[in-house]
């Protein structure tokens, strides 16, 4: 994955995004909003198959519910059996990966984006998250830009994470703290 990326604006109310850029986002949304966001639980293989339609990298079968919401597909890369619960917040400004068996639960937020507020026109300010294979996200968890969650490492339901999470390290409050660790698979 990349690093932080400073992105380049001409002030502080102008987008950072091309205008193709722009135009491609209203069409996923539009998409998503025609395709998926309707369909039953159960089609999440079709959610799939509008999902690497918009460049969104899928590995193996990964599930990723209805209510979902995904800022920027082709800056998610989802591997099998990784699962994004319902009104999760993919806020894939730059990359975000789930690896295998990993869950986002329901009305988590995975923000990659934040703004330099040192500087006058306040630039937009990437980089990615990556949630490693096994690792668990809380309800209305708040993952940071830049943040790696280990392998099978839990984030407590409405935890602030700001700093990378130990793979089997158990987290949690505001900021996030280490509050266990995780036992050993069967």
């Amino acid at each position: 994955m990349s690093s932080v990326q400073v992105h380049s604006q001409a002030g502080k109310h102008a987008s950072p995004w091309t205008k193709a850029d722009r135009v491609k986002m209203q069409l996923w949304g539009v998409a998503w909003a025609l395709l998926c966001a309707w369909t039953p639980k159960p089609f999440y293989r079709w959610r799939n198959i509008v999902l690497r339609m918009f460049g969104a990298k899928l590995h193996g079968t990964p599930f990723v519910h209805q209510k979902a919401r995904i800022q920027i597909p082709w800056n998610l890369e989802l591997f099998d059996r990784a699962s994004i619960g319902d009104r999760a917040v993919m806020y894939s400004l730059g990359p975000i990966s789930v690896g295998k068996d990993a869950v986002v639960a329901q009305e988590s937020y995975i923000c990659t984006g934040t703004h330099d507020f040192t500087q006058g026109h306040e630039p937009l300010v990437t980089a990615p998250i990556m949630i490693a294979e096994g690792a668990f996200i809380g309800a209305r968890a708040f993952i940071m830009p830049g943040v790696t969650i280990g392998e099978r490492a839990v984030v407590g339901a409405m935890s602030l994470v700001v700093k990378d999470v130990a793979p089997g390290t158990i987290v949690g409050g505001n900021p996030a703290k280490e509050i266990g660790r995780r036992g050993q698979p069967a």
